[in-house]
C-alpha cells in the first residue's frame, strides 16, 4: 500500500521554525517529484515548494523564498521542509504530494500529483 505521512506541525510563534517530514511507505520517494502544499481555511491548496525527481531541482513560492528549504533523505525515504522565520500567513494545513510523471515540478499544481498524505497543521501565532 502506497502511503505518505506528514509530521512535524504545531503551534509556533512568529519568527520561529519548524521542520516538516514527509515519510513514504510502499514506494521509493526518489522515483517521484515531491511537492509541499499548504491550505489555509477558505483558500485553495497552494504549492510552497517542490523538488523534481529528474534533476533534483527545487522550486519555491515567492512568499517562502529564503525562509523555507526542501530536502530529501534518501536513506530514510523522507522529504523535509525546513521552515524558518515563520509568519502568521504561513498558517495552514501542510500536505506533501508525490508525482510520478516526468516534468519539472514547478509546472504542476495539486492536480498534477498522484499521492497525498493526510496533512499536518501549522499555526503561527503569538
Amino acid at each position: 500500500q502506497l502511503q505518505l505521512v506528514e509530521s512535524g506541525g504545531g503551534l509556533v510563534q512568529p519568527g520561529g521554525s519548524l521542520r516538516l517530514s514527509c515519510a513514504a511507505s510502499g514506494f521509493t520517494l526518489d522515483d517521484y517529484s515531491i511537492g509541499w502544499f499548504r491550505q489555509a481555511p477558505g483558500k485553495e491548496r497552494e504549492r510552497v515548494s517542490c523538488t523534481s525527481k529528474s534533476d533534483g531541482s527545487r522550486d519555491y513560492a515567492d512568499s517562502v523564498k529564503g525562509r523555507f528549504t526542501i530536502s530529501r533523505d534518501h536513506a530514510k525515504n523522507t522529504v523535509y521542509l525546513q521552515m524558518n522565520s515563520l509568519k502568521p500567513d504561513d498558517t495552514g494545513v501542510y500536505y506533501c504530494g508525490a508525482r510520478s510523471r516526468s516534468g519539472a515540478c514547478r509546472y504542476y499544481g495539486p492536480l498534477g500529483y498522484d499521492y497525498w498524505g493526510q496533512g499536518t497543521q501549522v499555526i503561527v501565532s503569538s
